[in-house]
């Protein structure tokens, strides 16, 4: 069973006020003494109307208007100097406020970008985009309405209504006790409308994810909507979506909306019954009770009164009215902290890739200059001894079994072995488990069961980072980033300099089309090298791949999206790539794949044949119906 909105509100809402203390704790401080006198001042207000009704003008009624003016001069000097106190009491905090919460906020973001960094794979193949940028956006603004708007309105309210309280009490509690009761209505009011407004607000953050994944969707996927003249479907999905948000948003606010209204006119209630029971009890001539003892009320306690009434009922109010900011910040906290909570990809490895050099009787050494040679730096725990391997390339899958979901595996007793500069291919329908295979040996998921070695070494053992550095990989779905060429390749290898990249685009065959560019290396690319041919980004991903200069290289669909031309064309920019690299190919082109030294046919998780391009043209398996056409890949 779920918890309620309100038992999840609690923690998250005591888990954000930690939070914010935690890295703002003097400064809040600063702002609470800043509270304490703006809300002193407030209160001083009202007193100094009793004193001056009291002491001033009553007495005037009688010893004639002379007298008034001495104390009253006096009274309003110490309450103009109170008062501009107060001005910059107020001043202070809203600064202090103002920078307290864009610096939380922007904590805030960082911490989250951070984590997502930290997250596996598996977390981005099970988010859609648009709710993970609705976390960042959306629910970090409602975030920012709670530090900026909503805590420093309550905390103001909260030390006004027990300052009001304690000097309503020091008049009269009689009167005291009458305000309490309203206040208890306007509490359990609150309650009541404030909960449902708290219950939509949650539904209608989660809603926004939903919208806003929606509209990425479709952002990205415009060219097919309009290649399948699926337009009017697209519109009535949208519409059902936005319908459902603009539901919960128009119910959320309609319990925020009339909370206000319903407080005010309780409070307004309350004044009205003030007035009458003070005035009855004064020409009753009735015994007032208050913390001083036994007294007659006067005009001046009652009109402070009153002034103190409408000022608490207020601050009630606010208070009241902040619930429906609250009930979304929490709703956007408890999404922002999902999110940072989520398990980091865990990684034990205590393997790491070094550069490597061989001493005078050829041994491997490590050295801190960079040689073109790898090895693996294995540390071993039982005698504190260093041993050094040299990265070779040898890749071995031993008996590997894999599923996403328990309840359907995907590769089931998987064997392959690559020995250093092997070129290994996978053949097979979408669907076999053939770039499965490649996640594996990227550790992007762990096997439920077998062995994966990389020159021998388990690579539970190896530290993903240095194992993915050993990997350079060349997807079909290539991914250019806002910046220039040269900076877009050098993303395989950030120390790379720029004779390391233009080398890198030489090898992979796109320094011609760079060149031709209006800024060569430096010409700028953005959403995604929209500009740019999907040949010339291919040639660009090749590139970056080059200078990463990695021992073992993954070529998954490298060719399946472009035309045949182009494909020559990349494809010499490959195979320059794969000199002297063990390669792994995934491909749909079966003539991509006939130079490879051992070619893998899976299907359904399993591997049906295995041999070179010779071989298995002999075998007349499946691989020769394939080839020859007798049957096509799916």
């Amino acid at each position: 069973m779920k918890p309620s909105v309100k038992e999840r509100r609690k923690p998250v809402m005591g888990r954000l006020l930690r939070y914010l203390f935690s890295h703002y704790k003097w400064r809040l401080i600063a702002v609470l003494v800043c509270v304490l006198f703006a809300s002193a001042a407030h209160v001083s207000a009202s007193v100094f109307l009793q004193r001056i009704i009291d002491d001033c003008i009553t007495p005037a009624l009688t010893a004639g208007y002379s007298s008034l003016f001495p104390k009253l001069w006096i009274y309003a000097g110490v309450m103009t100097g109170t008062f501009l106190l107060a001005v910059l009491a107020v001043h202070g905090q809203t600064q202090l406020m103002a920078i307290i919460s864009h610096k939380f906020l922007k904590q805030i973001r960082v911490d989250m970008f951070n984590k997502m960094q930290s997250l596996p794979i598996k977390y981005f193949d099970t988010h859609t985009h648009g709710d993970v940028m609705s976390t960042y956006t959306n629910d970090v603004d409602a975030i920012m309405q709670l530090a900026t708007q909503c805590i420093p309105g309550i905390v103001c309210s909260s030390v006004m209504i027990l300052a009001y309280l304690g000097v309503m009490l020091y008049y009269s509690v009689w009167l005291t006790c009458v305000v309490l009761v309203t206040s208890i209505i306007m509490v359990f009011v609150t309650k009541i409308v404030g909960g449902g407004t708290a219950r939509y607000f949650v539904k209608q953050q989660k809603a926004f994810g939903r919208f806003e994944g929606y509209i990425e969707e479709m952002m990205n996927g415009q060219k097919v909507v309009k290649v399948f003249c699926h337009e009017d479907a697209v519109k009535k999905d949208f519409d059902k979506i936005n319908d459902e948000l603009h539901g919960y948003m128009e119910k959320a606010n309609s319990y925020a909306n009339v909370l206000g209204p319903i407080v005010g006119n309780i409070g307004n209630l309350l004044y009205v019954l003030l007035a009458f029971a003070g005035g009855a009890m004064i020409l009753a001539n009735l015994n007032n009770l208050s913390l001083t003892g036994w007294n007659a009320l006067t005009p001046g306690v009652i009109v402070s009164f009153l002034a103190m009434c409408r000022s608490f009922t207020n601050n009630v109010m606010q208070m009241a009215q902040t619930v429906s900011g609250i009930a979304q910040a929490v709703a956007g906290a408890g999404r922002v902290f999902a999110l940072l909570d989520e398990t980091p990809e865990t990684d034990d490895g205590y393997v790491t890739l070094v550069n490597a050099a061989y001493d005078e009787n050829g041994n491997v050494t490590e050295t801190a200059e960079r040689t073109g040679r790898w090895a693996w730096r294995h540390p071993h725990s039982a005698d504190g001894s260093v041993t050094y391997t040299e990265v070779k390339g040898d890749i071995l899958l031993d008996d590997v079994d894999f599923a996403y979901d328990p309840e359907k595996p995907v590769l089931k007793g998987v064997s392959v072995f690559a020995k250093p500069g092997q070129r290994v291919a996978f053949v097979g329908s979408t669907g076999a488990g053939k770039t499965t295979i490649t996640n594996l040996i990227n550790r992007f998921y762990d096997i439920a069961d077998g062995k994966i070695r990389y020159d021998g070494i388990n690579i539970n053992k190896i530290k993903k980072a240095d194992l993915r550095r050993s990997l350079g990989m060349v997807l079909q779905d290539t991914n250019l980033f806002t910046g220039t060429v040269r900076e877009n390749i050098r993303y395989g290898r950030l120390d790379a300099t720029d004779e390391d990249v233009e080398a890198a685009a030489r090898l992979a065959g796109a320094h011609d089309f760079i060149m031709h560019l209006p800024g060569g290396y430096d010409s700028m690319l953005t959403a995604d090298g929209a500009n740019l041919s999907q040949g010339q980004r291919q040639l660009l991903s090749i590139a970056r791949a080059a200078v990463a200069d990695a021992p073992v290289m993954i070529m998954d669909e490298a060719t399946s999206s472009i035309d045949t031309r182009t494909e020559a064309i990349v494809q010499e920019g490959c195979n320059r790539l794969m000199q002297g690299r063990t390669v792994f190919i995934i491909a749909h082109r079966l003539s991509t794949v006939r130079s490879a030294d051992v070619i893998m046919v899976l299907e359904h998780g399993k591997i049906i044949e295995r041999g070179n391009h010779r071989e298995l043209i002999a075998q007349k398996g499946k691989y020769y119906q394939l080839y020859t056409g007798a049957f096509e890949l799916d």
